[in-house]
């Protein structure tokens, strides 16, 4: 680039449970210039809050999950003013995007629209967000994922629309209890009159563009509105059953609850441009475009427009769809990505933290894998089912259960865990994604610490008959960077090469074949995956939640 040429940035954040976290693009030379994370724990301007060691506040019931949203206002004066420090140049930054935890959300009171215009005054930059807009919550907590205490909530949802099927097709998901609708009517329930003064519902990730543009009424995205159970999956509108549903003997009913929720839009939409609190007090650019965001799920979506298996602590499986593929079963999540893309989201809350564990049982340390990928070379593959799931599951709904060994001799060793546990993790995901992904030669793209060994690479390729290839870890502030990248370029008319970018981003490792023998292991005439399901299903019959 030339040195004359003004550099242009792309800025994605991402609240997540634990963290604000910043990645700045140079767009112009596709690649990452600046990346910081802010942990709510450790930072002294975020932990005075109240949050305890597992990043929420103390419940007042079991199941409640909720944070301060003071706390995500702090976490944006201290990333800025960190971003300054560092010798960012903010008056480049050209677009910033966010990412927020899914289903997270806040309630704003009729005092809302009031308070944030005091965002776009020039004295309003001699305060600190926490102190400026502390006035705007009608519900004083933010609820977030975490929440499990929505049962009756969303028995009566389901039940009200028609049932699970119906759920599905409507909404394309089941009823999770963490979805925001039914945190909605729990809130309602539990506290009418400060669900009766609410003005506005918000989203994680739509309150964080609502505060840097000023507008307490930016639209809520439709990649994070399918985490709701209130959005209609296929029409991209607010559902009238579902809605309805919801809102069941609620003060004020239907069309009180509609009024509370924000348009929809999709992700990649510009929803204004940065007020002046923010040109004013940390010098970015007074046209600094403001793009809606999503989830963090959607956003880590946006650099892999084919199909994405994480194998992190958990498993997450992003699998790519026309928009028409649901799962029946609702054990997966249809979703759309940062820039509008159809998918499906599965997470095995049981992933490769189960295979720590059993490298532990043997004395062997989180950071020493050669001994169990010796393991991996030596014992055939498709040889060992082996389960273990010291978690409640989701992907499939089944109980927690201790180690089972199902091959003869059943005595334990290292390879037999290993080597057993891994094929079955893996199995389960493949199996209870079929009904969801489509028959392809593409690449399945993986990313996760596992990526590191090549016999449990060679494993994934055996399993789903197809090549892998490994990705460098992105993330969700990366994938709401580039989605940002992606709409800059659109509004100003420019051409504007996603893979290619994401390419020049993330870097990609070298496509590894399935192994005809391999394939036959799994598939063929030992019939490992029908017998690893046969085996599953009956211990999940056993071990129901």
């Amino acid at each position: 680039m030339e040195n004359n040429k003004k550099q242009r940035l792309s800025l994605g954040l991402d609240s997540s449970t634990q963290s604000l976290s910043a990645i700045i693009i140079d767009i112009d030379n596709a690649e990452k210039c600046f990346e910081h994370a802010l942990d709510y724990r450790v930072d002294a301007r975020t932990n005075c809050f109240g949050i305890g060691e597992n990043y929420i506040l103390p419940p007042k019931s079991d199941g409640e999950a909720e944070q301060p949203p003071l706390m995500y206002l702090a976490s944006l004066d201290a990333m800025f003013t960190d971003m300054r420090k560092a010798g960012v140049a903010l008056e480049n930054i050209v677009a910033i995007n966010t990412s927020g935890q899914q289903h997270g959300h806040v309630y704003l009171n009729k005092n809302a629209s009031i308070i944030f215009s005091n965002l776009q005054r020039q004295e309003s930059s001699t305060l600190e967000l926490k102190t400026l807009l502390a006035g705007i919550f009608s519900y004083p907590t933010a609820p977030i994922w975490m929440t499990a205490n929505t049962v009756s909530q969303t028995n009566h949802v389901r039940e009200g629309v028609g049932g699970k099927s119906v759920m599905i097709q409507l909404s394309g998901s089941d009823a999770p209890l963490r979805f925001t609708g039914a945190v909605i009517r729990r809130v309602a329930e539990q506290f009418p009159e400060e669900y009766a003064s609410t003005e506005k519902i918000q989203l994680i990730s739509s309150f964080i563009p609502a505060v840097l543009t000023g507008n307490p009424n930016v639209p809520i995205d439709i990649g994070n509105g399918c985490g709701m159970s209130l959005m209609n999956y296929s029409d991209k509108i607010w559902d009238t059953e579902l809605v309805a549903a919801t809102a069941d003997g609620l003060p004020g009913g239907f069309e009180d609850l509609l009024k509370k929720l924000p348009e929809l839009t999709t992700p990649d939409t510009v929803v204004g441009n940065i007020s002046t609190y923010f040109v004013e007090k940390y010098g970015f650019s007074k046209e600094c475009a403001i793009i809606a965001g999503s989830g963090d799920n959607p956003q880590a979506k946006v650099p892999i427009s084919g199909d994405l298996l994480s194998l992190g602590t958990s498993f997450v499986n992003m699998v790519s769809t026309d928009g028409n593929t649901l799962d029946p079963e609702g054990y997966a999540n249809a979703m759309y990505d940062g820039i509008g893309r159809p998918f499906m989201f599965g997470c095995r809350t049981n992933g490769a933290m189960v295979w720590d564990a059993v490298r532990n049982l043997y004395g062997l340390s989180k950071e020493v894998y050669e001994p169990a990928e010796a393991t991996l070379r030596d014992i055939s593959l498709g040889r060992y089912i082996t389960f273990w799931q010291p978690n409640t599951e989701s992907f499939p709904v089944s109980g927690a259960f201790e180690i089972i060994r199902t091959t003869e001799p059943n005595t334990p060793n290292l390879a037999k865990d290993y080597t057993g546990v891994i094929e079955t993790s893996l199995a389960a995901v493949y199996i209870y994604s079929q009904v969801f992904t489509k028959q392809t030669r593409e690449p399945l793209y993986v990313t996760g610490g596992a990526t590191d060994s090549p016999q449990i690479m060679r494993r994934v390729a055996g399993i789903w008959n197809r090549s892998v290839v490994s990705v460098e870890k992105g993330g969700a502030a990366l994938g709401a960077a580039v989605a940002g990248t992606k709409v800059f370029f659109h509004q100003n008319e420019n051409p504007f090469d996603i893979e290619k970018f994401c390419a020049s981003i993330l870097k990609r490792g070298e496509h590894i074949q399935p192994n005809d023998a391999d394939v036959a292991a799994y598939h063929g005439d030992g019939n490992y995956l029908s017998r690893f399901r046969q085996e599953y299903e009956r211990i999940m019959s056993d071990n129901p939640i």
